[in-house]
């Protein structure tokens, strides 16, 4: 049997706004702002699912959660919902509220960032990903994106080695790229033998982006079907997640 909690977890939100506030939150994406006593927007925060987001700050575990964060949910005095159309719209209006009242809990998106496209190309050497300042000539890119840029090019990269090395997996990379240590250009080689495969890599990348990201998905699957240890299994799931859920808050072309 586990030890007992001597003292419940604080839940200062629970006392403040009371547990119907949370029973009763929309299940739609949406916004949300939290403000103090003088209705000072504190943080703004965007969620695909509002109640369930909501949920996330019944429970003030200081072994569990950043000072910041306690302190912040220490400081709210109620929250303001905001329910949008779909994620999308939750993220423009998320950015827009953002970069207007710069809420001194946000550390990201409160000013305008630098431009960045991610972008590859395949070469002699073989596939080239990289988040450039601008698009360029001999290069495809996608873009201006924000700061996630960085974490999509790591899950991409990824997946990509283990598409084209199927052979190699991940503990085939070189050193530092399994943990995002990469070169500003990252050059996926050539596999032996053939670059069949290192050729359809750039429409399946392509794809992401026009509102197909299933091809991506379907052409990652079937060329690591062979990758069946449960910790590459459980890496690649993890990303193909990420672009998943990237690829659904893109705008829609009209």
């Amino acid at each position: 049997m586990g030890q007992k909690l001597l003292f419940p977890d604080p839940r200062p939100l629970v006392e403040r706004l009371g547990l119907e506030f949370f029973r009763s939150a929309p299940e739609s994406p949406g916004v949300y702002l939290m403000r103090d006593g003088a209705e000072m927007v504190l943080y703004v925060g965007k969620a695909k699912n509002l109640r369930k987001r909501l949920n996330h700050y019944r429970v003030a575990n200081p072994d569990r959660m950043a000072r910041r964060h306690l302190k912040l949910l220490r400081a709210v005095s109620h929250i303001e919902l905001q329910e949008c159309a779909d994620e999308p719209a939750a993220l423009a209006r998320e950015s827009e509220l953002l970069r207007s009242l710069r809420p001194r809990f946000n550390r990201a998106g409160t000013w305008p960032g630098l431009p960045r496209y991610l972008s590859w190309r395949v070469t002699e050497t073989g596939l080239e990903i990289a988040v450039l300042p601008a698009s360029e000539i001999d290069w495809q890119s996608y873009g201006p994106l924000g700061a996630g840029s960085i974490a999509l090019r790591v899950s991409l990269v990824r997946l990509l080695w283990c598409a084209i090395h199927a052979d190699r997996g991940l503990a085939g990379m070189p050193e530092g790229w399994f943990s995002g240590r990469l070169r500003k250009t990252a050059t996926i080689p050539r596999a032996r033998g053939s670059s069949d495969h290192l050729e359809d890599a750039s429409p399946r990348l392509g794809s992401i982006f026009d509102g197909q990201v299933e091809q991506f998905i379907g052409w990652i699957r079937e060329r690591t079907a062979t990758q069946q240890h449960p910790f590459e299994i459980a890496v690649r799931e993890a990303d193909l997640e990420a672009i998943g859920e990237f690829a659904q808050a893109l705008p829609r072309p009209r």
